[in-house]
């Protein structure tokens, strides 16, 4: 398939401090994207996950990949912060071309708990997290997006809307907030396709981000040493991975074939024909139900 450079393009990467957000941010930096960073955590200050990644860092990434990179510190729980950002964008590009909402940045969740024992703050506060922010970002950058026609939205999300609609997430609030998402673009499909516009749900593997790695004691030169005490981490796939499958949803001409489509990282990479960094197409949704839901032998044969 024949795929356009976005050079002179410019996209929202709400959520690109680290993991899956950073991965996308630097992969659109590499097709030529200008690429406006958002999240708590800068050189001066750190968000409620207290972790050491910061914007600034993925805006110089996404310059070494070879596009621009623009960090802008912003909570996206605050809609005055988000109409500032997207103000912000109007004055210094007057466009925005990509909106991709990957905001989470939840710090405490409660596994294995019905509802009526969780906690009940822990819940609501995820919920938030995961929902209201991907609403309030839309609410705001999306008219900017729609003053040229061609304008896609990536919801990223845990899981594609077939799994989650048949599997438990393991809480009542991590299922809703996941589930949530995948409908949001489903909804704004409707709401934008008669209007020149795409919105898609993406999901990624069993994602190697920062703090996988650091649970596991890896790093991404060595992350196969971690199968040897969870052995379906073969599976997984680096953030690069879910980057590219970005990349290349705008970087097609013909992207609006996908709207109000639930699509994983996996999926996309046999299409595109992209690969992770190692060279192989992991595909983890298939992996998942066939494989480890199975309870069958990690073996990745075939999935990746």
């Amino acid at each position: 398939m024949e795929m356009t450079s976005l050079a002179g393009k410019v996209a929202l990467v709400a959520g690109a401090t680290r993991g899956a957000g950073r991965g996308i941010a630097v992969e659109l930096g590499a097709a030529g994207a200008t690429v406006y960073v958002t999240g708590r955590s800068t050189r001066s200050a750190r968000s409620e996950m207290n972790r050491p990644e910061t914007i600034e860092e993925t805006a110089a990434l996404v310059d070494a990949a070879g596009g621009r990179g623009i960090p802008v510190r912003a909570d996206h729980l605050v809609p005055a912060e988000v109409s500032a950002l997207v103000d912000r964008i109007r004055r210094e590009q007057g466009r925005l071309h990509v909106l991709v909402n990957d905001i989470w940045g939840a710090t405490t969740m409660e596994w294995n708990k019905p509802a009526w024992e969780s906690t009940l703050d822990i819940g609501l506060r995820t919920l938030r997290l995961a929902v209201d922010t991907h609403a309030i970002t839309s609410h705001f950058a999306i008219p900017l997006m729609l003053e040229a026609p061609g304008g896609l939205v990536v919801e990223v999300t845990d899981g594609t809307d077939e799994y989650n609609a048949s599997h438990y997430r393991v809480s009542f609030f991590y299922d809703i907030a996941k589930a949530a998402v995948n409908r949001m673009a489903f909804a704004l499909a409707h709401e934008l396709g008669p209007r020149g516009a795409t919105a898609v749900s993406l999901t990624p593997g069993w994602l190697r981000s920062e703090a996988m790695l650091e649970a596991y004691g890896v790093t991404e030169s060595n992350w196969r040493d971690a199968t040897a005490h969870s052995p379906h981490f073969a599976i997984s796939e680096s953030p690069a991975f879910v980057g590219r499958a970005v990349a290349a949803l705008a970087q097609d001409p013909d992207v609006s074939r996908w709207n109000g489509q639930s699509l994983s990282s996996g999926q996309l990479a046999r299409l595109y024909g992209f690969t992770d960094l190692d060279g192989s197409q992991p595909d983890a949704w298939r992996y998942v139900p066939e494989i480890q839901d199975a309870g069958k032998p990690a073996d990745t044969t075939g999935y990746r």
